[in-house]
């Protein structure tokens, strides 16, 4: 039984759900930044001129606590070591190598031997795993919350409410046993009381597959979730499948609960099985301004520009090209950016799907209030910002704000609310050093 919450009702536009992904190589290079995940940047391990191999590591920060190393997806040179511009304009290291199109893998690529939770923390790190359908949060950081004791349940979420994305529906259907071997050893090994799938109900596939798959497993659930965005936010999809609520400023572990996305799961499997580290990624390819919409797996570092022209090239030239969903990605400047670990689609918009909305004042219906999942009021953000008052987006609690643009999709007077939102935290953090 699920809870509800706010949200918005957005379309679905699932349109690549019955395509299980093909494998798609970078033509020439990739460009691999040393920053795919929230914590520290990883320092370059190589060098111009190396030789390198899938699966090698080339990136890391072992002193750091919050960081994943990173490791080539291609077989070839290192062209050169650059810096590189993500796009929130953070400047990181990026590892541009010239692939020789073979793909040989490293020698150091032998699956690990776990036995032990210990095991299993560094066999997450190890992986290079970070959370594959959101932020980009390192794995075995989960896998060591300061309050074992206190956690109990195991979360795996295959919402996908996000329009367009239909990874994690492959996912659940196409590799629910690497999925459920991953769930079953994390239970096992952190011991975990109980585990639960989150699935919206508009993927009667997946939840009937995973039904069926873990029809034995007394102690694994398979929640049917209302397709409501966004479910599949952390902190959503804990109160709709469990009740329970995670208070401002806390973890999903105060609250007794490890969250996990279902490719996530997918990766770690594999990694355990067969010591391949995180080298590649499924995506959604769709969009109007693109030929042939599909599900892609692409080596880390491959251009954008290189996925689409494997799709057919454009049908015309795409307004917008959206890394992510639609409610949450990101716009990018054109196509030579590069895929990383938490891409799970690039989106290329015509222009009637990236019309420029006309904004216009505030009529003040409240729609924003009512929309928002966590019943804030955004927009007395937009106007606290307006006055640069910092207290009053304390008090009114700007940093609750996950950024899911729900108040700016029913707005009907179509206002840059998230851009306000995304502005107001940066005057917060400015204020407080």
């Amino acid at each position: 039984m699920s809870r509800k919450l706010s949200g918005a009702h957005v379309a679905h536009h699932k349109n690549t759900s019955n395509m299980q992904p093909v494998p798609c190589n970078p033509k020439s290079t990739v460009t691999i930044p040393m920053s795919m995940h929230i914590g520290a940047p990883c320092k370059p391990l190589v060098k111009p001129a190396d030789e390198v191999k899938v699966g090698q590591i080339i990136g890391d920060n072992p002193e750091a606590f919050i960081c994943a190393p990173i490791h080539s997806s291609v077989s070839g040179k290192v062209k050169s070591i650059a810096d590189f511009t993500m796009p929130n304009g953070s400047v990181t290291k990026a590892v541009i190598i010239e692939s020789d199109g073979l793909f040989t893998v490293s020698d150091d690529v032998k699956p690990p031997v776990v036995n032990t939770k210990e095991d299993l923390i560094k066999a997450a790190r190890d992986c290079g795993l970070v959370g594959l359908g959101g932020a980009g949060f390192p794995g075995h950081v989960k896998l060591n919350p300061k309050n074992p004791e206190a956690v109990d349940t195991l979360l795996i979420n295959a919402a996908e409410c996000e329009p367009f994305i239909t990874v994690d529906n492959r996912e659940c259907l196409d590799n629910s046993e690497d999925v459920l071997f991953a769930v079953r050893t994390i239970m096992k090994l952190l011991n975990l009381k109980k585990a639960a799938f989150g699935v919206e109900r508009n993927k009667p596939d997946a939840i009937a597959h995973l039904t069926e798959a873990t029809k034995n497993d007394d102690n694994i659930d398979v929640i049917t979730l209302d397709a409501m965005y966004p479910q599949g936010a952390e902190k959503v999809l804990i109160y709709s499948a469990t009740g329970r609520i995670v208070p401002e400023g806390k973890l999903p572990s105060d609250v007794g609960v490890i969250v996990f996305n279902v490719s996530s799961l997918g990766k770690l499997a594999k990694y355990i099985k067969t010591g391949m580290p995180l080298t590649a990624k499924n995506i959604t390819v769709d969009g109007g301004a693109i030929t042939n919409p599909q599900n892609l797996t692409v080596p880390i570092g491959t251009p954008i520009s290189d996925i689409a022209e494997f799709c057919g090239g454009y049908k015309s030239e795409p307004r917008k090209i959206i890394m992510g969903g639609p409610m949450m990605g990101t716009a990018m400047k054109d196509d030579s950016f590069p895929i990383i670990k938490n891409t799970n689609a690039v989106l290329f918009f015509d222009s009637e799907q990236a019309k420029p909305r006309i904004t216009s004042a505030c009529i003040r219906c409240g729609r924003c209030i009512r929309t928002c999942p966590y019943s804030l009021m955004p927009v007395s953000f937009e106007r606290a910002y307006e006055r640069k008052d910092v207290d009053a987006l304390n008090k009114l609690k700007i940093n609750m704000c996950m950024e899911c643009g729900c108040c700016e999709f029913i707005c009907p007077a179509n206002r840059k609310l998230v851009a306000h939102h995304k502005l107001s935290k940066q005057l917060v953090k400015k204020a407080q050093g």
